[in-house]
């Protein structure tokens, strides 16, 4: 069956209602057992859907319905689409420490911190959030209008693009990790648990890089998002 492109219907209808921005929020990283977790923002105007100079990348999808090398050329078709993008990064260690669901929200904290210094009206924005749960409003201080919308990274533009600016990113910092901690495959895993990854960890122990509390509870490994 073939998959339909994304659209930017549920953006229009949101700067419609009165939103300046939307800002297309998807995480990536949080099946993974090492690396950071990372949340990619992308925020879009009236102008991106409007302006026939400025258009949606085509081909643009999810970034988990795309090979890596599509990724790496939409990506920053995707970043001079939007008005602005961002990402931020939760370590392992911080997701260690205080959680997964808590890290996406710092994360998202995070890029919105980069968006704001950036000059976007955040508190008139809306967001809109890829999945059923709002992780990110309990990691701010002042509440943000969030949309959440199961498969939003499938079927809206401004959360595709936000994938794969996000997985773009990511990717890069765990391919570069080949060079600092050699021997776990990141190149190839992007730290998830891969078999040769769980034999790597046999064979060397786990890094810095590595989520611990993860790799005692292997159920959670699995995903590639």
């Amino acid at each position: 069956m073939a998959v339909a492109d994304p659209t930017l219907e549920v953006e229009n209808e949101l700067l419609a209602s009165g939103a300046r921005y939307v800002i297309g929020c998807d995480e990536v990283g949080r099946g993974a057992i090492a690396g950071p977790v990372a949340v990619g923002l992308c925020a879009i105007d009236v102008g991106a859907i409007r302006d026939v100079e400025r258009r949606m990348p085509e081909g643009l999808r999810d970034s988990k319905m795309l090979s890596e090398r599509r990724r790496e050329a939409i990506a920053p078709l995707a970043s001079a689409w939007a008005t602005h993008s961002a990402v931020g990064l939760a370590s392992a260690e911080e997701v260690d420490r205080l959680g997964i669901t808590a890290c996406l929200g710092l994360a998202g904290k995070r890029a919105l911190a980069e968006l704001h210094a950036a000059g976007l009206a955040i508190l008139d924005s809306v967001l809109l959030l890829d999945g059923h749960q709002d992780w990110l409003n309990p990691a701010l201080e002042t509440p943000l209008t969030v949309r959440t919308r199961v498969k939003a990274d499938r079927d809206c533009g401004s959360v595709a693009a936000a994938s794969v600016i996000a997985k773009v990113h990511r990717d890069r910092l765990m391919i570069a990790a080949d060079a600092q901690l050699p021997g776990y495959e990141w190149s190839g895993n992007k730290g998830y648990g891969s078999a040769g990854h769980f034999a790597a960890i046999d064979r060397l122990g786990p890094s810095r890089l590595h989520r611990l509390s993860w790799l005692k509870a292997p159920a959670l490994t699995s995903g590639s998002a």
